[in-house]
Parts: C-alpha cells; structure tokens; sequence
C-alpha cells in the first residue's frame, strides 16, 4: 500500500535536528567545470557544519570554491530523509575560531592526521522526509 504522502518537506528546525543526528555526509565542491564529492565525519555546530580534513585535494577544493553543498541522510524500512545544506566552506585559521572547533570533540574516524578544520556556513538548507511503500496503481 502506497501512503498517502510520500514526499514531505522538512522545516528549517527539523533539517538541524536530523543533520545533528547522524555523523556521515557528502561534501560537494566545484573547480571549473570539475565536480568533487567527498565522504566526512562531521558534527553540527550553532547550525554550521563542522569537518576536519588533511592537506589535499578536499581542502583545496573548498578554499578554491565560492559555494560548496553538504548533504546527508539516514533511512530505516518504513522512512528516511535528506538534509541539503548550501553554502560556502571556510578553512578555521584563528586560535578563536579552532578552539570553538576542538570544543566539538569531533574525532577523525581513520588513522590518519586530519590537523585542519573546515566550517560549511550555510545559505540554506533543504530537507525532505520519505515514507516507503510501493507504487501507486
């Protein structure tokens, strides 16, 4: 049985809680005409998303772009949902701004030294909320 609607669009707050709820996304950035996508551990942090990141091409990336996408998303059998945030990365240079950061306690989840903290300030979020079921008749 199909539910009656499927598709539901998620209000700003809402977004944030389910985006703070899971700990895996994708990072989309864009040189030219060459589109990245990269998975990050992350936490939410005052409605930004926070990530730590090694020298390479997923730093340079977002330093070179001028808008980035973060998304995210979660499902069981009967529901799921996709939060999108749009907007622009930062590179955290300040002793302010990096100790805001540690405060997060967000830990790399490779063995590998991530030394860099990267903050997506967002220009919008979208979310959508699906109930699974099978195809109208």
């Amino acid at each position: 049985m199909a539910p009656e609607h499927p598709v539901s669009v998620l209000g700003e707050d809402e977004s944030w809680r389910l985006l703070a709820s899971v700990a895996l996304g994708r990072l989309v950035t864009t040189i030219g005409t060459r589109i990245e996508i990269f998975p990050v551990n992350y936490v939410v942090q005052r409605r930004t998303v926070l990530f730590r990141t090694a020298e390479g091409t997923k730093l340079i990336t977002c330093i070179l772009s001028d808008r980035v996408l973060f998304e995210a998303d979660d499902h069981n059998l009967m529901n799921g949902w996709s939060v999108i945030v749009r907007g622009t990365a930062e590179l955290l240079e300040t002793p302010e701004d990096i100790a805001t950061a540690e405060r997060a306690q967000l830990l790399p989840w490779t063995a590998t030294v991530k030394r860099r903290y990267v903050r997506i300030t967002p220009s919008e979020i979208s979310g959508r909320y699906f109930e699974f079921g099978t195809q109208p008749d």
